[in-house]
C-alpha cells in the first residue's frame, strides 16, 4: 500500500469504526463500482467514511446518484461475501480524482476487526 495514501486509509478506518457506517453511491438499484488500475478485468466499489466526501463525487457522470449509507453490520455480514465472491476491490476514501489505494475487501475487514 503506497505510503501516499495510508493517512487517508487509516482515516477511513477510524470514521467507519467511530460512526458504524460507511458511504457508497447508488442511483436506484445501480451502485457506483469503477475499473481497476491496477488489476484487468476487475472492478472497484468506492466508498467513503463520510456522506459529505460521498456527496462531493455526485457530479458529471455520477450526478444523478445519491450518497447511500451501509451500516458496518451490514457491511460485514452481508456485502463482504458478495464482493469477495464477485471479486470487486474496495476504494476507501478515493479523492476527487478517484485516486486511491485498492483493497481486497477481506484486507479492510482485517483494519475494521
Amino acid at each position: 500500500m503506497s505510503q501516499l495514501h495510508q493517512p487517508e486509509y487509516q482515516r477511513f478506518i477510524d470514521q467507519v469504526k467511530a460512526d458504524n457506517m460507511m458511504w457508497g453511491l447508488r442511483f436506484g438499484d445501480e451502485w457506483v463500482v469503477c475499473d481497476s488500475t491496477e488489476f484487468q478485468d476487475t472492478e472497484v466499489m468506492p466508498l467513503w467514511s463520510t456522506r459529505a466526501e460521498a456527496s462531493a463525487q455526485c457530479v458529471d457522470e455520477w450526478a444523478q446518484y445519491e450518497p447511500f449509507e451501509i451500516t458496518l453490520a451490514e457491511f460485514l455480514e452481508i456485502w463482504v461475501e458478495d464482493l469477495s465472491e464477485d471479486g470487486v476491490r474496495i476504494g476507501p476514501n478515493w479523492n476527487e480524482e478517484l485516486d486511491g489505494i485498492e483493497l481486497d475487501v477481506l484486507e479492510m475487514v482485517k483494519d475494521l476487526a
